[in-house]
């Protein structure tokens, strides 16, 4: 789960990081009436949406009066904005930070991530911090540091003064950063973050480190023991199909294609795409029912499936195991009854009662493509789709 610039920011400050001082704003009118709050002549307006990249999209804008606070808000709110990690439809803005204007003397970039591999928390840090920063890493890997952390010793002394080296810190930006990365391994350890990112982590004109963005990933399958961040969740920046999916415990990503896949298992779901893509189809999502699914699970599913306009075609490959085909079975023909699809349903089954549900859906009258294995499913959904 992704939270806002303002709550990660509000998680930093809570934990000792310096921020700049800000507030968010969901109206102009409150926007205007927090820029009062913080004083000044001039005010930094930043759009609140889960991307990256806002600078460059006109989502990040000074103002040199109440009025451009007002007015530069009144841009923003309800409107989309795309950047180059939104796509073409971009994301709703429905707050903004109205936030205190910092003297920036340099751009540094500071994150802390998991790293599955080395079963660590890994440090990524470069002192060609910045909007660019994804192009320095595809270019130039080599100003980029990167050392892991011992999670039974934590973070050491010695681990921030390398990264602050790194950095190219002086002395007093170095003592500064041998209390600031230990607050942020804390942070991410206490909140169960899977992604803390500071871009730009700036040193001002008075030579102070000061975090002026901030991003967090929550890791999902820790939220029950965070019930505040949970409640930190905003619905307008997920996609409608996978907002879905997610009240009914369903894994769903939407993707570009026009094959819609309903499979039970994540690395089934992952091999049931291969396998389209392998013989010339493009798959339109990823969705997981999971082990434990039922009629009402299926039936959702489909419903989300068909929501998207791009697709063609449906491809249900159920292993079953924990879950019975005759089950699902019933699920996929509730489910096309129910919604009345028009769609070519291809339906892979092998498992537990598989011969049952093969014979339900036989005998259910409804136009159904049987599929012997995975490869003649995707097969036959990739001719389906070519040929309509």
């Amino acid at each position: 789960m992704n939270i806002h610039e303002y709550q990660s920011k509000k998680l930093f400050a809570d934990y000792g990081v310096p921020v700049p001082n800000g507030y968010p704003a969901f109206s102009p009118e409150e926007a205007t009436q927090r820029a009062q709050a913080l004083g000044g002549s001039s005010w930094m307006v930043k759009a609140q949406v889960h991307a990256g990249g806002r600078g460059k999209a006109g989502g990040v804008k000074k103002a040199n009066s109440l009025e451009e606070v007002a007015e530069i808000t009144k841009s923003l709110i309800g409107k989309r904005l795309v950047t180059h990690q939104t796509g073409a439809d971009g994301q709703p803005v429905t707050c903004v930070l109205v936030e205190s204007p910092s003297a920036i003397n340099s751009e540094l970039y500071l994150s802390l991530l998991v790293d599955r591999a080395s079963k660590r928390i890994a440090v990524i840090a470069s002192a060609a911090g910045g909007m660019d920063i994804e192009e320095v890493a595809a270019h130039t890997p080599e100003k980029i540091a990167r050392l892991l952390i011992d999670p039974t010793v934590g973070i050491q002394a010695y681990q921030c003064n390398e990264i602050a080296f790194a950095l190219g810190l002086d002395a007093t930006q170095r003592k500064q950063l041998l209390y600031i990365l230990p607050s942020l391994y804390r942070l991410f350890k206490d909140k169960d973050l899977s992604l803390l990112e500071i871009n730009p982590l700036i040193t001002t004109d008075k030579g102070d480190l000061l975090a002026l963005d901030g991003k967090i990933n929550l890791d999902d399958n820790a939220l029950y023991r965070h019930t505040d961040l949970a409640a930190l969740y905003d619905a307008s920046q997920e996609d409608e199909k996978e907002h879905r999916a997610r009240q009914f415990d369903l894994n769903y990503v939407a993707l570009d294609g026009d094959i819609a896949c309903m499979v039970n298992g994540a690395g089934l779901a992952m091999a049931t795409m291969d396998v389209i893509k392998l013989h010339g189809g493009n798959p339109a999502n990823f969705l997981d029912v999971g082990g434990g699914t039922n009629t009402a699970k299926v039936t959702e599913a489909f419903k989300i499936i068909l929501s998207d306009s791009k697709v063609k075609a449906i491809l249900v490959n159920i292993f079953g195991g924990i879950v019975r085909c005759d089950m699902i079975a019933e699920g996929v023909i509730h489910a096309m009854k129910e919604t009345g699809t028009k769609l070519p349903v291809i339906v892979r089954l092998e498992g537990t009662n598989v011969e049952a549900g093969k014979s339900l859906l036989r005998e259910s009258g409804l136009s159904v493509t049987a599929a012997d294995d995975l490869t003649d499913a995707a097969k036959k959904a990739v001719s389906l789709v070519k040929g309509a």
